[in-house]
């Protein structure tokens, strides 16, 4: 059996790399991290919502005594999201998947990036848990004809880093939203 944990904020990306490996035939496990975002109170509900649509647990971890995180890019976000779910995961094996794509600045959604990051699960896990992101070739228009045409609950996401109704037409989320039509 093959077995992904799937890191799941509640947008768009995660939702859709979520119904990608369900599609691929694995068991899956969803991981909501709150670690003082700006946006955690709806991406909670929102990853509820989405992990009760696809019938997958759902782990929330919250991490006590964060700052409050602004919008916009958090340095070293995925690095600690990808060792949060490692030390979620324990000595369990399979795969611990992200749901991030091609066309952003930020280096920890590039090939280098998740490269050098399994390099240390290797370390960790002797090679139990490899890291996959199945959409790190594809454009977030891309992501979104997928998530249109597999069935994701688009209407269940939520995708404002501001942690405001969605949307605010101010973030870079919500200006993808603006963009994005099936």
């Amino acid at each position: 059996m093959k077995q992904a944990y799937v890191l799941l904020s509640g947008g768009i990306d995660s939702a859709a790399c979520l119904r990608f490996l369900k599609n691929q035939e694995y068991t899956t496990q969803a991981i909501f991290v709150d670690y003082g975002q700006l946006s955690r109170a709806y991406e909670m509900v929102a990853a509820r919502a989405i992990a009760d649509h696809f019938n997958t647990p759902l782990t929330l971890i919250r991490l006590v005594g964060a700052s409050r995180q602004s919008a916009g890019e958090i340095a070293g976000r995925n690095a600690f999201l990808l060792m949060t779910g490692l030390l979620e995961i324990g000595k369990a094996n399979g795969v611990l998947a992200l749901g991030v794509h091609a066309g952003t600045p930020y280096y920890d959604c590039t090939p280098n990036f998740i490269d050098e990051m399994q390099v240390l699960f290797d370390l960790y896990t002797d090679g139990r848990i490899r890291i996959v992101a199945p959409f790190l070739d594809w454009t977030k228009q891309q992501i979104w004809q997928y998530a249109c045409i597999s069935h994701v609950p688009l209407d269940l996401t939520y995708s404002c880093e501001r942690g405001e109704n969605q949307p605010c037409n101010l973030c870079s989320s919500c200006a993808d939203l603006r963009r994005l039509r099936c």
